[in-house]
């Protein structure tokens, strides 16, 4: 069995929290205060990027497998996040001020973990 990679140093503290602020790739609005969210390394599908309205279609979207993840507790930890139609039992997160998505993901059944996708997002 290989070694899980060590999260990006550049990106979680020792404690494990994220360093930097975390902000939408596309307008630069503020999703996370930096120490806000805990770094997660867990496998999810998020369907490809775009507005929300296309989110919530119900179909089949292409999209990533990804692995690594900022993990929120309390959905008022968000500085500005929004969120998708139910999708099943899931509902994606997306920018508030762009609506660009899906940045992250929330299982309906779990009401204690929203996950931000690394490569979805910028930091500053």
């Amino acid at each position: 069995m290989e070694p899980a990679e060590a999260p990006p140093s550049e990106l979680v503290s020792a404690e494990g929290r994220n360093r930097k602020a975390v902000l939408c790739q596309r307008c630069g609005s503020r999703v996370l205060q930096p120490g806000a969210a805990l770094f997660s390394r867990r496998q999810l599908f998020l369907p490809s990027m775009r507005k929300k309205p296309a989110l919530a279609d119900g179909g089949s979207p292409d999209g990533d497998l990804l692995q690594e993840h900022w993990l929120v507790e309390d959905m008022f930890t968000f500085e500005n996040v929004g969120f998708t139609k139910d999708v099943g039992n899931v509902k994606f997160l997306v920018c508030a001020d762009c609506e660009i998505g899906p940045i992250g993901w929330h299982c309906l059944d779990d009401k204690h973990s929203f996950y931000v996708a690394l490569e979805r997002v910028s930091h500053e």
